[in-house]
């Protein structure tokens, strides 16, 4: 069983990897997640780690200095919760995703479910110049009226 002081210790050297990450070290991510790790977001849902590292491959080939930032984070037994923001260009265009991710570690302290809580609609769609009034428009449809 893996303690809180454990998982804060493995916490921390992953979220310095995350705040260095480039498009080398994304090759170091066996030392930090399980061969069978699920990684889940808006977007992707994927098992393994080379389908992970295709992930963030694919987030460095479509986006500007890509780069997190690390705002809070609680650590329980051999699970942690951070929020982040996830800066980026597109475009000539700065972004600003605004997110959470819930990890979950094994015994060895090596990270199996990585899962990313994040609104798509209102963090990156509606801020797009192509489809971002629509999205806008569909989003109006459902907002409660007082």
């Amino acid at each position: 069983m893996t303690t809180t002081a454990q998982t804060k210790e493995r916490l921390d050297l992953l979220l310095d990897w995350y705040c260095t990450l480039t498009r080398q070290s994304v090759r170091h991510i066996g030392q930090f997640y399980a061969p069978d790790v699920r990684f889940k977001d808006p977007f992707n849902d994927v098992q393994g780690i080379p389908a992970v590292m295709a992930v963030y491959e694919h987030m460095f080939d479509t986006t500007d200095n890509p780069r997190f930032v690390i705002d809070d984070r609680v650590v329980d037994g051999d699970q942690a919760f951070i929020t982040w923001a996830f800066q980026f260009g597109l475009k000539g265009k700065p972004y600003v995703i605004v997110g959470g991710t819930h990890l979950k570690f094994n015994a060895d302290g090596l990270v199996i479910l990585h899962r990313d809580y994040w609104d798509a609609a209102e963090e990156l769609l509606q801020k797009l110049p192509v489809v971002g009034g629509l999205i806008r428009w569909l989003c109006s449809l459902f907002k409660t009226r007082a």
